[in-house]
């Protein structure tokens, strides 16, 4: 309340602040040239802010995304190799590429360029307390706003600057799934310099067990953050800067049989089974250069290391012109240790001996644990090549009868970058103009290699030293004393790239009347990608690379041939989007907006579909049309946004991993270009018929469907004689529910605050054919907190409160290199008892944290 004198008569006022439900009067910048609110803007945004952001589980930025309404999220493999996609654009994001279509950002800017198997901009982000604020923006405006991005933005703001000391430090601990620990400590603390400076720092350091069952620790590490702020009466100038030096791991898949009704199988379970190698230390032959080895450990997972600096600046320039610079360079490294695929390999299939790289592995077969020497089962093979089953020779027996079909995974990639974004602004009286240029470069390297490894096919796998012990023979080394064999026989890529992304744009935004704008934007963008691939050979040498005839299994490490698959291809295009906005009142308002973009390309075209070939042709540019209806209306105890949209995504390059038993050899079959359209409905809302109780609800209805869609059918091997093309148009999109949403309530009671959330994914088509349906599931979420006092306040957080089974993703026949596509309905019906790979949701977590307010 304040007082005023009028006619020496004092008299008080006082203010009634509303509640901004939706903070649709909240100043935004993602996506959009001119600061607007939300309420102006003609884009489909969302925004959480650090209130909301702390309420959320720490498992990684999919997580967080759950909270938006109309993202489709996979956060079950854990942190990284997650998947994000809007409005059916999703194609090109499925298994290993899960943000092709969308843009990850820090303070406005993408976090990397680079995109390809097992290397996407999450590896290089983790959230904490030095964000303040989440901005997403759905489609539309993305197009001309990003560097090839037009499924999304989201985009993760820094603090900027406190005007006294203060900050944060947070103390969390929980446990996960079968009581799996986790530790992490978080601080964020700025203050003013003098001078109109200001300083603010943070970051995090944590451990984590996991949420599933592994005898290492899943993840660990953490990162340091900073921005150093000079303002003046211009302007400002911003030094910031990341150092991020984390570990941590993805999970792969579990077993199940029952295609009606998923169950896990082999003793499995679809809330602790994590299915992977053990932990162990080994050095492999480098193919690149045999003299010398690289190390591998399966319980070092990714090493994601990150270290950028970057220059902000605004200034004014006069006359109504303002000149901003955003800037920053990165030297990135992602370096694997993990295992890759879990698959049932029986002991009577032929499999299991010769992906060894073993000519003739027949006879007695000796499997010992790896890590106590002890003998666990000695069979006899010699039936095998006629059909007949193996037969055990003692009374030791190894698990299920079977190996657990897996390799060795080790990619190591380097990528230094500068990205910078310039935009010159000039205000008019109705008119608001920009005009600006963006440009990236990245120079990346990637290695490549993958071994076979014996384990053993049960919840916890054990290593297994194999040996050929037939009587009156010498024995015969099948793998080395760790369980590994087939010395980088079954992956090598050594590739390297550079990456100019240059990018003009143009924006207007018009207030044609008080009440009535208009948005429009053009955006011309170049990319061109220069690089090769090395060609590869085994190496061919009596007795294998050690020269002894009686270890196997260094027979067959792939080598560099001395033949270079060079690629050198351009790709320019013009995207554009129209946005109209139309003020009802000062409470609603309702807008539309019309947008073509486009998706180059990313590195995997040129690193997968074009393994020891020529690479004859460039790739075509996806095209993507969408048009949006949306309303948002902020009344005092309801505020709603909702959004109507189509999208349209053409030149769809699709292609499967598959592997030829034959050789055993791996390979990617030829592309097929295809069409997919999705019609919907997203929201988000919120009701609060009192002060201290409020009722959320968003989500999307949509209907995604392939337009033209075929897949290529390798029949199981790289002869193309036996090849068939199908053809899935007018089928529903995999991965794309018809409905999910979020339900939650939140109350307030003094000191105390809590929330219940309810999140409900729908029915998903598991692959093209439309032949298997990953059941609906539902999620519950619980969160309590008390306000200690001014400066303390505790918190307890719940994920999965009730410990759903829910199935996230599908990787097809549980067996070496099967895809989803091959569970076609024939398939199905063929084999209806068999086993499949299936990714479980995350179990439940129980997080408590302790937050000193500065």
């Amino acid at each position: 309340m304040d007082s005023i004198k009028i006619n020496n008569k004092d008299l008080k006022l006082s203010y009634i602040l509303e509640d901004d439900l939706l903070n649709l009067e909240t100043v935004v910048i993602t996506g959009n040239f001119n600061t607007k609110t939300k309420l102006e803007s003609s884009t489909s945004i969302s925004s959480l802010d650090q209130k909301e952001l702390s309420k959320i589980a720490p498992r990684g930025t999919a997580q967080i995304l759950q909270n938006i309404p109309g993202l489709f999220t996979d956060a079950s493999a854990g942190e990284v190799f997650t998947k994000v996609y809007t409005r059916g654009i999703s194609a090109s994001a499925e298994d290993d590429m899960g943000w092709y279509y969308v843009s990850l950002q820090e303070d406005g800017l993408p976090i990397s360029l680079v995109q390809h198997s097992y290397y996407a901009p999450d590896l290089f982000f983790r959230n904490d307390i030095t964000t303040s604020k989440l901005e997403v923006i759905r489609g539309g405006s993305s197009s001309i706003t990003a560097m090839n991005t037009p499924g999304g933005i989201f985009n993760f703001i820094s603090h900027k600057k406190r005007n006294a000391l203060g900050g944060d430090i947070q103390l969390q601990s929980g446990i996960q799934g079968n009581n799996n620990m986790s530790y992490k400590i978080d601080a964020s603390i700025g203050s003013p310099l003098g001078n109109n400076w200001y300083v603010n720092t943070g970051g995090h350091y944590r451990q984590d067990d996991g949420a599933r069952n592994t005898d290492f620790t899943f993840s660990k590490g953490g990162q340091f953050k900073f921005n150093l702020l000079k303002e003046n009466s211009r302007g400002y100038f911003k030094f910031y800067g990341k150092l991020l030096n984390d570990k941590t791991n993805r999970y792969t898949g579990v077993a199940a049989t029952n295609w009606r009704n998923p169950q896990p199988v082999f003793g499995q379970s679809f809330k602790s089974t994590a299915l992977m190698m053990p932990e162990f230390n080994t050095s492999i032959p480098d193919g690149r250069n045999l003299s010398s080895s690289n190390n591998f450990n399966p319980g070092e997972g990714l090493h994601a290391q990150d270290y950028t600096f970057g220059i902000d600046l605004s200034q004014k320039l006069g006359k109504n012109w303002t000149i901003k610079n955003n800037i920053k360079i990165s030297a990135k490294n992602a370096n694997w240790q993990t295992s890759i695929s879990n698959a049932f390999v029986s002991l009577s299939n032929p499999l299991a001996y010769f992906i060894t790289g073993a000519q003739f592995p027949i006879g007695q077969i000796v499997f010992r644990n790896a890590q106590s020497g002890n003998e666990l089962a000695r069979i006899d093979n010699s039936g095998i090549l006629n059909g007949e089953p193996f037969q055990y020779l003692t009374e030791g027996r190894l698990p299920n009868d079977a190996i657990m079909g897996t390799s060795t995974w080790l990619k190591d990639n380097e990528t230094d970058e500068l990205i910078q974004q310039l935009t010159l602004k000039k205000q008019f009286e109705n008119h608001n103009l920009n005009f600006g240029f963006a440009s990236g470069l990245s120079n990346t390297t990637v290695f490549t290699q993958g071994s076979f490894a014996f384990v053993t096919y049960e919840n916890n796998p054990r290593m297994l030293a194999v040996t050929l012990e037939n009587p009156n023979e010498p024995t015969i080394a099948l793998s080395d004393e760790n369980g590994v064999s087939n010395y980088g026989g079954l992956f090598f890529g050594n590739s390297r790239a550079n990456i100019t992304q240059l990018a003009t744009f143009a924006n207007d935004y018009w207030n044609i009347s008080n009440s009535l704008s208009l948005d429009l934007g053009l955006r011309f963008e170049s990319i061109t990608h220069k690089g090769s691939n090395d060609g590869y050979e085994p190496f061919s040498q009596d007795g294998g690379l050690d020269g002894n005839p009686n270890t196997d299994y260094d027979n067959s490490v792939l080598k560099p041939t001395g033949d270079i698959d060079s690629f050198n291809y351009t790709y320019n295009y013009i995207s554009y989007s129209a946005g109209i906005n139309y003020k009802v009142s000062n409470k609603t308002a309702l807008f539309a907006r019309l947008s073509r973009g486009n998706k180059a390309p990313e590195l995997n075209y040129y690193f997968n579909n074009f393994t020891n070939v020529p690479i004859n042709k460039k790739g075509e540019i996806q095209k993507i049309n969408q048009i949006e209806l949306g309303l948002k209306s902020n009344l005092s105890t309801f505020s709603i946004a909702g959004t109507l949209f189509y999208s349209q995504l053409k030149n769809i390059g699709t292609s499967n991993f598959e592997f030829d038993e034959n050789t055993n050899s791996v390979f990617y079959t030829p592309i097929q270009f295809n069409t997919s359209e999705t019609i919907g409905l997203e929201w988000e809302s919120i009701y609060s018929p009192i002060e201290n109780l409020k009722f959320s609800f968003n989500g999307v209805i949509q209907n995604p469907k392939t337009k033209s869609w075929t897949i290529y059918d390798a029949n199981g091997t790289a002869n193309t004689t036996d090849d068939m093309i199908t053809d899935y148009s007018g089928n529903k999109l995999p991965f794309n529910p018809n409905i999910m949403f979020n339900l939650a309530t939140e109350y307030q009671l003094k000191d105390v605050s809590s929330f219940v959330k309810w999140q409900f994914m729908g029915e998903r088509e598991a692959n093209v054919a439309n032949a298997f349906q990953l059941p609906a599931y539902s999620i519950f979420d619980l969160g309590l907190t008390y306000k200690i006092s001014n400066n303390i306040s505790t918190s307890l957080l719940i994920t999965n409160l009730f410990n759903s089974e829910g199935l996230a993703n599908f990787y097809g026949a549980n067996s070496f290199g099967a895809s989803a596509n091959g569970a076609t309905k024939e398939f199905i019906e063929t084999y209806p008892n068999t086993s499949f790979i299936v990714v479980p949701v995350l179990p439940r977590g129980t997080f408590l944290k302790l937050n000193y307010k500065i």
